[in-house]
Order: C-alpha cells, then sequence, then structure tokens
C-alpha cells in the first residue's frame, strides 16, 4: 500500500489539515482486528457532526455484532490524518460529511473497493467513480432570507448574484464550514478558478462572516443579514423544534443548474489497511438500510440516498426535482486548491 508522497503531506500541514483527530466516544479498545472478517472492533472517524449522527452510530454495536469506537472531526482533517497515518491507520471506516474528502483518499488509494451489491442502492451519481465509497444521504445548497427585509421574488435565482452591488452588507455565510468549501470547489470545477476568485472576492466585499451555518441562519432570522447561503437541512430542523411560524426565514431553491444548488453527499468508504473490513462492510450494509436511511429522512432532514427511503419532511421538495448543477461528486477532492484560494482571497 502507498503512501502519501512527502510533498503531499507537506502541502496538507501547509494547508493546515493535518491535525490529530478530534474528541472520540463510544467504546473499544481502538485496536481493530483483522481483515478476514473476524474483527474485535470497528474504529469510526467520523467527520459528521456528533449531535447529528451519535444516535445512529450508536445503534451499529448491536447491528455489527462488535464494539464500536468512533472518532469526531472535521471531514477534511480526518481526511489527511488518515493519510499521514497510511498503512499504519486505527480506522477501519470513514464516514465523511463530503464528497471531497472521501475522493481525496479514494485518489490516494486508501479505501477499498466495495460490493457491488452496496453501490447499487445508490444512483451513481452518489457513488464513488473507481467503487470505493458510496453516499448514504444528501443535502442541498440553498440561500436563506428573511421575508421581513426582502421579499420572495427579490431573492437571487443565482448565487452569482449576491456579490451585487444591492446586496453589500446583506449576505451571510460560513467560509471556513466544510460545505461551504466543497461548494466553492464545485463552483471551481463548474466556473473556472478565476471565475471563482472573482466572485470569492466579490463575496467577501459584500458578506459577512459566520462560524458555521447554524450562526449564519441565527443572523438571517435576526435581520443582521437578508440573506445566507446555507444547506437546506438546517431550516428544517429548526422549523421541526420551533414550528414554521416561530423561524424567522425562508428558503430559496435555486433553479437551472446554478452552482449555489449544489447538491453534496455524506457518505462512507473502507480503509483497506485499517485491518477490520468486514466489521467495517457490516456497518455500510447497516447504514444503507431502511432504519439508517429513515433516520437521516426524518431526524437530520436530508435526502436518504438508499433503501427506496424517501423524505416525508412536510415542505422539503422531492429529490428528483432539485436543479442541482451535473457535477462529478469525485472531482470535489481537490479541496486543497480551494483552501489555497480562500486564503489567497483572504477568507481563512
Amino acid at each position: 500500500m502507498r503512501r502519501p508522497s512527502a510533498r503531499r503531506i507537506t502541502a496538507l500541514l501547509a494547508a493546515g489539515l493535518l491535525l490529530p483527530v478530534l474528541a472520540s466516544c463510544g467504546s473499544g479498545d481502538g485496536k481493530g482486528g483483522s481483515a478476514e472478517g473476524g474483527d474485535s472492533a470497528l474504529v469510526i472517524y467520523s467527520g459528521r457532526n456528533e449531535k447529528l449522527v451519535k444516535p445512529i452510530l450508536d445503534k451499529l454495536e448491536k447491528a455489527v455484532g462488535a464494539k464500536v469506537e468512533v472518532r469526531y472531526g472535521d471531514s477534511a482533517e480526518l481526511a489527511a490524518q488518515i493519510l499521514e497515518e497510511g498503512d499504519r491507520t486505527k480506522a477501519g471506516l470513514f464516514f465523511s460529511q463530503d464528497a471531497g474528502a472521501l475522493g481525496a483518499l479514494s485518489k490516494e488509494g486508501m479505501l477499498a473497493k466495495l460490493p457491488q451489491s452496496s453501490l447499487d442502492e445508490v444512483d451513481k451519481a452518489y457513488r464513488g467513480e473507481a467503487g470505493d465509497w458510496v453516499g448514504l444521504s444528501g443535502r442541498v445548497r440553498v440561500i436563506a432570507y428573511n421575508p421581513d427585509k426582502v421579499a420572495e421574488g427579490k431573492v437571487p435565482d443565482r448565487v452569482a448574484d449576491v456579490t451585487k452591488p444591492e446586496w453589500k452588507g446583506k449576505v451571510g455565510f460560513a467560509p471556513t464550514n466544510a460545505s461551504f468549501q466543497a461548494f466553492v470547489t464545485g463552483m471551481r470545477v463548474l466556473e473556472g478558478d478565476d471565475a471563482t476568485r472573482l466572485w470569492l472576492k466579490g463575496l467577501k466585499a459584500n458578506g459577512k462572516v459566520y462560524t458555521n451555518n447554524l450562526a449564519t441562519l441565527d443572523a438571517v432570522e435576526s435581520g443582521e443579514v437578508s440573506l445566507g447561503l446555507v444547506n437546506h437541512y438546517y431550516w428544517y430542523e429548526r422549523v421541526a423544534e420551533k414550528g414554521e411560524d416561530k423561524v424567522g426565514a425562508q428558503l430559496k431553491f435555486l433553479p437551472g443548474g446554478d452552482p449555489g444548488a449544489l447538491i453534496n453527499v455524506a457518505g462512507v468508504g473502507i480503509l483497506k489497511d485499517g485491518g477490520q473490513a468486514g466489521t467495517a462492510q457490516k456497518a455500510v450494509d447497516y447504514l444503507l438500510s431502511k432504519e439508517a436511511q429513515t433516520y437521516f429522512a426524518d431526524t437530520t432532514k436530508e435526502y436518504p440516498l438508499a433503501a427506496g427511503v424517501t423524505s416525508n419532511v412536510e415542505g422539503l421538495p422531492p429529490f428528483e426535482s432539485l436543479e442541482s448543477p451535473d457535477i462529478d461528486l469525485g472531482k470535489l477532492e481537490s479541496l486543497q486548491e480551494t483552501l489555497a484560494m480562500l486564503q489567497d482571497v483572504g477568507l481563512v
């Protein structure tokens, strides 16, 4: 098994991606087991927010018949950690917030090919081209807006338009958020680096920076900004908690395949060198099952991608109605270049 080159490790270090694995929870000694299916424990590196996925991951021990340890952190940081660890990694399964981090590991040959039966559970647009990772749930980028500040008909139909003069000081976004960075990577793929850099400069001039999607949504609700660039499910979670009449924001789903309507996926891949292949495959099967897919639909308010499960969230547009850009999600792996661009523009 080849390790990533010293040059690549150095680049990741320069980008600030090689950080220690963050907080862990769950049981197990983290040592894993053999690759022959007799695994004694499963170690998951999860780039998904602990609050969102812990309830479903807590059910894994029963589903896989082994102890499970989950280490939480940022998807890009965890992917970089796996690259640094190489064939010494303790991770058996990587659960990523976005396709880009999975694509980066796939590009370096770190992931094992999945059985065709697992891959066939998900449309080919939402799984790795090499057959070594599979999407579990989808989310779409949207524009949140405050209806007291801007009428629905005045909300931009294109994300490019939020850099126009009339929106100066009125746009919130979270440049350090992994989903925002994946969206920018998608724009680079679709529109090119020069156009994306120009847009980022305009966004910096017009916008207000927040720490994450929730803080951005808070700012929209309070009227601190009129528009916010976020993922759809944060709004639906808030509506489920408070009721729509108590949420001071609405959502605009962008039409026409706009880069601002990117559908990204959370997904999983099995580490070739984790020594936990048998248990990890059982975990993949469970996360693709009706029980887990229903959890993503009903609890996290995402779009389920497998097991024939559809979302019953009130007001959520059907998945097939979304007008997302036509893009190979595997190409979102060029996060390093996106981070360099964000740094160059002064946004991170």
